[in-house]
């Protein structure tokens, strides 16, 4: 993994061509920015990150699930079925 600052931005054409990720900075306060992710790891990438929202989808639903089972069910209502 490179690592490199905003600076560097400006020089895109050598910027874009590089086939490793890109960690950048901002170089005058020492921040964390992001990722650059070239176009040779995008499927990669892309299922990585389908993966990561699967999980956080699945998360959630776990958690409404547990609520949902704590909530009783009142009269005339009817049971989601979710055990």
């Amino acid at each position: 993994m490179i690592e490199a600052t905003l600076a560097d931005l400006r020089q895109s054409a050598s910027f874009f061509k590089t086939t490793q990720v890109v960690h950048i900075v901002n170089g005058r306060k020492k921040e964390d920015i992001g990722y650059f992710v070239p176009t040779i790891f995008k499927d990669k990438f892309e299922a990585f990150l389908a993966e990561l929202e699967q999980e956080k989808k699945i998360k959630l639903l776990h958690r409404i699930a547990k609520v949902s089972a704590k909530d009783n069910v009142g009269d005339g209502a009817i049971d989601d079925g979710i055990n």
